[in-house]
């Protein structure tokens, strides 16, 4: 009897190597727009810039210049790492008693296990909006290392946006997962539905549907030439504000005006000879830096690729650092505290860039769910986020709702310089499950000595669930035996859809060559080289 989970079906997604630049994102459109920067002289925060706008427009479900992020930067020639953090914070005038909970007893129906909101506000809609902080991220680096004016490298996404959305299956999926709140509101309506339900492709191979995007083309042309302090203090702040305000919510033109990306100092973690380079504060960076320690000192690498051993190690570290995460961490007022967490995979893109030079970037932006509140704006035609719903709903809890707090996020972009020599850039999206994608890549690469083509198809596991751990079917038989013997275990398929693990984005730099790969099942992403 064949086993349940066998599949004639074998993917690859081969790794990208060149002596020239790459870019990996979970968009190969977007990759190409990054890598034809790279191409024409820019360096790695150029391409960054490109690419991070054309992700806005290609996948707005997943991220865009209405959600946050950060990023890790590695300057060559100074040897220097650097993070700029540009997450998402409540409006200074939001109040808790305008979320008022339903009582019925009922957990919040996304990403969270608070009690529910009247209305579901806190998840979608204009009350569901934090302070959005992708363009101040963006700009910042552009600031501090760029090559290329900004204008010019906002020029691929006003072309792309011009062009319109196009709908191949995924896009419709995609938008069919959200339909039912996008049909809530009229511009959301107007943007991403037709006659009120999701598009469909054709089946013609020359046929092709495209979604107008031209408020956005018109937006970002806006952005391009006066700059992207426009978009907190000048006409587009005063639309953006208007739009909210006039739905119901709480983002003020001077919330717009008060942002700042923040340029802050890596965590440092010796691994294994090596250094892994993470965010700071509230993301998955002090998390990741709990697992690395244990693992530090319970895995014992051995030759080839990682065994029962290594996963049981690997499934004992992340569950402590959940822990650890779940008791403490949050924004009081600066302090570490009660915060929230996310169950299940979020609305978030990450891409990775090394140049000619060896400049590295990883880079992680989202709007926090899929398609973020829902809300377009009506003016501007920017997706925003739904930030407001990391925070816990309830009163007196350290991590409730409060005005200007800073979000507790799960974002991981890392980069890191293994004993070898060899330096790489990582991050994934995934909501929880990024950590341990994460985790993972960091030991295929420092622990066992991958390249990006073995590291990004050996098989992984989840253990960000509490007790139970989710392991590949594609391990071996032996793994998944002394899995299922140790911990509550579930065998999952990697799938495009829902996908079970992460969606992991790296490149790779040794000597003078680099590489880059994107997780094999993500039917959009690639690793693209400059030519």
């Amino acid at each position: 009897m064949r086993d349940q989970f066998s599949n004639a079906q074998q993917i690859r997604k081969p790794a990208a190597v060149s002596k020239g630049g790459i870019v990996a994102a979970q968009s190969r459109k977007a990759a190409e727009v990054g890598a034809e920067v790279l191409a024409a002289g820019g360096d790695c925060v150029d391409a960054v810039v490109a690419t991070s706008f054309a992700l806005g427009v290609l996948e707005p479900w997943m991220s865009g210049i209405g959600g946050g992020g950060a990023m890790v930067l590695y300057r060559a020639r100074e040897n220097r790492y650097e993070v700029i953090d540009f997450g998402m914070r409540a409006p200074g005038g939001i109040r808790r008693e305008d979320y008022p909970l339903t009582g019925e007893g009922a957990a919040a129906s996304d990403l969270f296990p608070w009690p529910r909101v009247k209305d579901d506000r806190n998840l979608r809609g204009p009350g569901s909006i934090a302070v959005p902080g992708v363009v101040a991220g963006v700009a910042e680096a552009h600031r501090r290392h760029a090559k290329l004016p900004w204008q010019e490298l906002l020029g691929p996404s006003v072309t792309l946006a011009d062009q319109g959305l196009s709908v191949d299956w995924w896009t419709t999926l995609a938008i069919a997962s959200a339909a039912a709140d996008l049909r809530r509101y009229p511009a959301s309506a107007a943007v991403y539905l037709q006659d009120g339900l999701p598009p469909h492709p054709q089946w013609g191979i020359k046929a092709s549907v495209r979604l107008p995007q031209d408020r956005l083309k018109a937006t970002l042309a806006h952005l391009a030439v006066q700059g992207p302090r426009d978009f907190y203090e000048g006409d587009l702040a005063r639309a953006i504000a208007a739009d909210v305000q006039a739905g119901g919510g709480a983002l003020s033109v001077e919330d717009l005006a008060a942002f700042r990306a923040h340029v802050r100092e890596p965590l440092a973690v010796p691994y294994r000879g090596g250094v892994v380079y993470a965010t700071p504060e509230l993301t998955g960076g002090p998390t990741l830096a709990h697992a690395l320690r244990l693992l530090q000192e319970d895995l014992q690498p051995a030759r080839g690729e990682p065994g029962a051993s290594a996963y049981t190690a690997y499934a004992l570290a992340l569950q402590s650092a959940y822990q650890e995460r779940l008791q403490g961490m949050g924004d009081a007022d600066g302090r570490r505290a009660l915060g929230a967490e996310q169950l299940a995979p979020a609305c978030t893109s990450h891409f990775s860039v090394v140049d000619r030079e060896g400049n590295m970037a990883a880079v992680t932006q989202t709007l926090l769910s899929i398609f973020g509140s829902k809300f377009v704006l009506p003016q501007s035609g920017v997706l925003m986020n739904n930030g407001i719903m990391w925070f816990d709903p309830t009163a007196g809890g350290a991590n409730s709702l409060a005005p200007g707090k800073r979000c507790l996020t799960n974002y991981t972009p890392v980069l890191a310089e293994a004993a070898d020599g060899r330096r790489l850039a990582l991050g994934a999206s995934g909501g929880r499950r990024i950590l341990p994608a994460v985790t993972q890549m960091l030991s295929f690469v420092m622990d066992y000595g991958m390249d990006l083509d073995a590291a990004i198809h050996q098989p992984r596991i989840d253990a960000s669930e509490g007790a139970v751990v989710i392991g590949d079917v594609r391990l071996l038989a032996q793994v998944r035996e002394a899995l299922r013997a140790r911990f509550d275990y579930e065998d999952a398929r990697v799938q495009a859809q829902p996908m079970k693990f992460a969606c992991p984005s790296v490149v790779l730099r040794e000597g003078g060559t680099n590489s880059g790969a994107t997780e094999i099942f993500q039917p959009w992403g690639d690793a693209v080289a400059q030519v």
